[in-house]
């Protein structure tokens, strides 16, 4: 029994074999200086380099183009990126310098792993923790490289569960290997929580570890092996007291899978009051297993997503072409469409700046979306969230372009709400409810901005802290007053710690990940509110 220790990025735990796509059963450990366990022989030309590189950025741009189709638009733009990393000069340009002699493959390996090197060490020195996350894209894309250098086929995918190994897990790869079915869980040496692949393995419901110990490399592929984010480890050749231990905290996962398929309606608590369990969503993937799981609709639809990479403001047809494979999976539901929210690292080129600020100014740019919204969401049970709020001109700005885009559309408007998800909005909350439907608190950037602290250094569970559960009590209260909608659609939702907090609290919406709706209905029919309201008070005290 061998145990690899890593940072939980993608809770859960499961059992498989060990899958090292890197390396063929039984190869030697990985050092660094070559492909895991891959003899890199012979030797290359820069031509060669360059076509394993635009090998790559091919691949990748075919991937994503698939996914599009799908309607899986999120998991698209994520892989999308991979095959822009892998055309820029900025990367390829350094390792093809001074091949212009034939080199040894081992060469022009460490050429390229050494210009990736540097353009990663740029990006995880700079200040904004989701941007430094990006290295590892870049980390990705060089293993990429190099194994198209090596040559020779990749180990065959097992037949049964397995857990992936890689020095860099690759989004593309969990998306493509998820799809067969068999995928039980992912170790990755890089990245971090805020990295595309641990965001994807949040989606579908995958336990992944980063930041692993290289050793983790050398484990032999074909062997037994757990994976327990609860344990923050992978185990390779598991006691029978580990694989028990594994089964039983997959077990609940896998039971309310099966007595929630399609159960659609409010969830009682054990005493009978009715939570609504909505999901949040950025892909048709991810709504149809939110709604398999029982979400009874949609509460976050995240539409930057499918833009982060584009070379100017969105047009209402390319609004509609990302929306409507999602928003036609919603007919009669629930659907909360969040406008064009980009900040963190989610900001491309045209938008200048973070906020709502440079979206309300860009000239047809909301009056698009709206309208693009209102065309893809005809079925749905509809409604529009504003983010990044600041003032009440800015609630109104929208109010009137989405009452003349339902005039244009022949319809009523939809409900209009926005996002409480900073401290100074959550304190003027009672100024914004009677100007707004319904308030969607976004717990995340709340609870950092509340604690002053980066969202990279923080757990859901720490929107148990009495200063956040303070300001949603606040924006609770200030609800109730002109009787609006009020629901919380971060991943404090989705902890076993803070959802009995917020149902004590008095929130009766909540808006998860896709693949935590089974889990946390069960966690509400096992909470009884006045329970809940202790707890609370007990937590705010």
């Amino acid at each position: 029994m061998t145990a690899y220790r890593g940072q939980p990025v993608s809770e859960g735990a499961a059992a498989g074999e060990v899958y090292l796509p890197d390396a063929p059963a039984g190869a030697g450990p990985a050092d660094g200086t070559v492909l895991a366990g891959t003899v890199l022989a012979g030797t290359v030309l820069a031509e060669t380099v360059r076509g394993a590189f635009d090998a790559v950025a091919a691949e990748r741009h075919a991937l994503a183009a698939e996914l599009r189709a799908a309607g899986r638009e999120h998991e698209a733009g994520i892989v999308e990126i991979g095959a822009l990393i892998a055309a820029d000069p900025a990367l390829s340009a350094p390792a093809l310098a001074g091949l212009d002699t034939p080199v040894p493959v081992m060469a022009a390996a460490a050429a390229v792993r050494e210009a990736a090197e540097a353009q990663a060490s740029i990006l995880e020195s700079l200040p904004d923790p989701d941007l430094a996350q990006r290295a590892g894209d870049v980390r990705q894309v060089a293993e990429a490289v190099i194994a198209r250098l090596a040559g020779g086929p990749e180990p065959a995918v097992p037949d049964g569960p397995f857990i992936l190994i890689r020095r860099e897990v690759d989004p593309a790869d969990l998306i493509r290997l998820a799809d067969a079915g068999r995928l039980a869980g992912a170790v990755s040496v890089g990245g971090g929580a805020s990295s595309h692949a641990a965001i994807i393995a949040r989606g579908l419901g995958l336990p992944m570890l980063a930041g692993a110990d290289p050793l983790v490399l050398t484990a032999p592929a074909g062997r037994p092996a757990v994976i327990d984010t609860a344990a923050a480890e992978l185990v390779v050749d598991p006691s029978p007291a580990d694989l028990a231990r594994v089964d039983r905290r997959a077990a609940p996962r896998r039971a309310s899978a099966r007595t929630r398929p399609g159960a659609a309606g409010p969830v009682p608590t054990a005493d009978g009051e009715l939570v609504t369990v909505l999901c949040n969503v950025a892909s048709a993937a991810e709504a149809r297993l939110g709604l398999d799981g029982g979400a009874a609709g949609v509460g976050l639809l995240r539409t930057e997503i499918p833009f982060t990479h584009a070379r100017g403001w969105p047009s209402r047809d390319d609004h509609v072409a990302a929306l409507a494979p999602i928003l036609g999976l919603l007919g009669g539901k629930r659907a909360v469409v969040r406008l064009l929210d980009f900040s963190g690292d989610k900001i491309p080129p045209f938008a200048g700046s973070e906020g709502l600020a440079a979206f309300l100014a860009a000239p047809g740019a909301l009056a698009g979306q709206l309208a693009a919204i209102l065309d893809a969401g005809a079925g749905a049970d509809l409604a529009i969230m504003i983010p990044m709020i600041a003032s009440l001109g800015e609630v109104s700005h929208v109010r009137g372009e989405l009452a003349r885009a339902a005039k244009a559309a022949g319809t009523d408007p939809p409900p209009l709400g926005m996002m409480v998800e900073v401290a100074a909005t959550a304190a003027a909350a009672e100024v914004f409810a009677p100007h707004v439907d319904f308030f969607s608190i976004g717990t995340n950037d709340l609870t950092a901005d509340v604690l002053r602290r980066e969202r990279a250094a923080l757990h859901p569970s720490s929107a148990a802290e009495p200063a956040v559960l303070a300001a949603i009590a606040h924006v609770v209260r200030a609800a109730s007053q002109p009787g609006i909608g009020v629901s919380v659609c971060g991943d404090s939702a989705a902890d076993e710690t803070v959802l009995p907090l917020l149902l004590g609290l008095g929130v009766r919406t909540v808006s998860v990940g896709a693949a935590k709706v089974p889990l946390v209905a069960e966690w509400i029919t096992g909470t009884t509110t006045a329970d809940a309201a202790a707890k609370a008070a007990q937590h705010a005290s």
